[in-house]
């Protein structure tokens, strides 16, 4: 990685730190690797992303830091990414946090995702007494359930947990807030704050004939626990989003054929290009232009689209009529996003939320009720991880705040 280092040309005007989400301060770090200060540049990142390690497996480097890397105009960028992979995994695995003294203010999270975490590990730093109400039985979110392991090990996710436990914060696995605990009763049991980072985990359906079949599965279930699921050997994924990718690949690796159908191109794919190169190299095959009727017992019915120009600019897929073809496998899986699940809100009182589900926040995380707040995908819906970090760090300032305030 030195020779990588030394391709960088130390920007005043970096703009692979512009275009990083959360602005890692990209030229200062190479300067400290090269200078062989690992400790300092291992904290610097976990300081400004604690999950700097998580977003330099799973980031999209290609419209981030890499995409705009001045040394690609000419050659290839400087794959600031490896090098963060480097130092990140030297700090969590060999420097030790310590705990600080507490500060008498306790903290109620409920969801251990990304932005619950990144909560977490914020204010656990300034002396917060943190408990994170987790409803599976380890914490990540979709760290853990949703992105496979050859994408990010799992070791990582692991490694995350037992630096929280040294930093005194509690876990309460396989608890559910809302039917039994309820929110309320978290405000009333003493808690300073909440904050809700449940992410989106309710598939988004297609609403087409033969939908229930016992053939069909929705890839954010599939992701959990993709060794019960029994496929068959042709395997249809429905979607072109990074989970749809994550479980093409991960059905692919069990040895089955499996193409994924779209009803656009390439380039309106929503998936990290990279993800689509990687699962076309692993043998996924992609089938454009195609968008699917009915799911039958035998597969999916598809008919043939064009994208044309609605009358507000938009780019939109058209069926052409007559086009309809029976798609033969045994097993679909759809991934046309998710929503949130209701069991909070619907316990709760003056917890409001749009026509999605989705939480209402204003720009500094309050939500409509008095101490609870929120970010990442259960307030914007699925988006990617580093954008849920992002919106977390200024949530977890927010929480800080509010907790100086009332006293």
């Amino acid at each position: 990685m030195n020779t990588e280092a030394n391709r960088c040309l130390g920007c005043r005007n970096a703009q692979c730190q512009k275009y990083c989400p959360i602005h890692t301060d990209i030229p200062l770090i190479i300067q400290y690797y090269k200078e062989n200060k690992i400790n300092e540049a291992g904290m610097i990142l976990f300081e400004n992303n604690p999950f700097s390690l998580v977003c330099a497996y799973v980031c999209d480097h290609e419209s981030q830091c890499s995409g705009h890397c001045i040394k690609g105009i000419k050659d290839q960028p400087v794959k600031f990414y490896e090098i963060e992979k480097e130092i990140s995994t030297e700090f969590l695995w060999n420097h030790c946090l310590v705990k600080p003294q507490s500060n008498g203010k306790r903290i109620a999270i409920i969801g251990g995702g990304p932005a619950g975490i990144t909560v977490a590990f914020l204010l656990a730093r300034k002396g917060y007494e943190i408990t994170i109400f987790e409803s599976q039985e380890r914490i990540g979110g979709v760290l853990r359930y949703g992105i496979p392991e050859v994408r990010l090990p799992k070791v990582i996710v692991d490694r995350y947990e037992e630096i929280l436990l040294e930093l005194g914060v509690k876990i309460r696995p396989n608890t559910l807030i809302g039917p039994v605990l309820s929110l309320d009763r978290l405000l009333s049991d003493g808690y300073d704050a909440v904050f809700i980072g449940t992410g989106v985990w309710n598939p988004k359906t297609l609403n087409i004939k033969g939908e229930t079949r016992g053939n069909v599965h929705y890839a954010i279930d599939y992701l959990k626990s993709p060794q019960y699921y029994h496929l068959g050997k042709k395997v249809v994924v429905i979607g072109a989003g990074n989970v749809a990718m994550d479980a093409a690949r991960t059905a692919r690796a069990d040895g089955c054929e499996v193409s994924v159908y779209y009803r656009k191109s390439f380039q309106e794919m929503t998936a990290i290009k990279q993800e689509i190169k990687e699962a076309q190299e692993e043998g996924v095959q992609f089938e454009l232009y195609k968008a699917p009727v009915e799911i039958t017992e035998q597969g999916v019915i598809f008919e043939d689209c064009e994208v044309v120009t609605d009358e507000n600019g938009k780019a939109v897929s058209k069926p052409i009529p007559n086009s309809q073809q029976l798609v033969p496998c045994d097993s679909v899986i759809i991934a046309v996003s998710q929503a949130p699940k209701s069991n909070i809100v619907s316990n709760t009182s003056n917890l409001s939320t749009n026509k999605w589900g989705l939480l209402i926040v204003d720009e500094e995380g309050h939500t409509t009720k008095e101490g609870v707040f929120s970010s990442g995908d259960v307030v914007t819906g699925a988006k990617s991880v580093v954008h849920a970090i992002e919106n977390a760090k200024k949530v977890a300032e927010t929480i800080d705040q509010y907790c100086q305030n009332k006293e």
